[in-house]
């Protein structure tokens, strides 16, 4: 999915709050699709918050580990929409 992709390169962007508002934006599309998907976004959205956080007061010295977590999250985010779209097509 591209959606994911474009998230992805979120992660990435030097600029954390669009990162944030961007990344928030994309995924209200799957959001009410299952109690699991909800509690993925959130936690997805909660640690882009905190890189942003961690950017903004220490700079890029953590910035790698905040960056690992959250795209670990983004990728329980995509299982968790790919079940449930694969069980709606069924």
């Amino acid at each position: 999915m591209q959606i994911f992709d474009r998230i992805d390169s979120l992660i990435g962007a030097d600029d954390c709050r669009a990162a944030i508002e961007e990344a928030r934006a994309l995924l209200l599309r799957f959001e009410q699709r299952s109690v699991a998907l909800t509690h993925a976004i959130d936690d997805f959205l909660l640690d882009l918050i905190t890189l942003a956080f961690i950017v903004e007061c220490y700079g890029r010295g953590f910035e790698l580990l905040a960056r690992t977590l959250a795209r670990r999250r983004l990728a329980n985010v995509r299982l968790l929409s790919e079940e449930v779209y694969s069980a709606r097509e069924k």
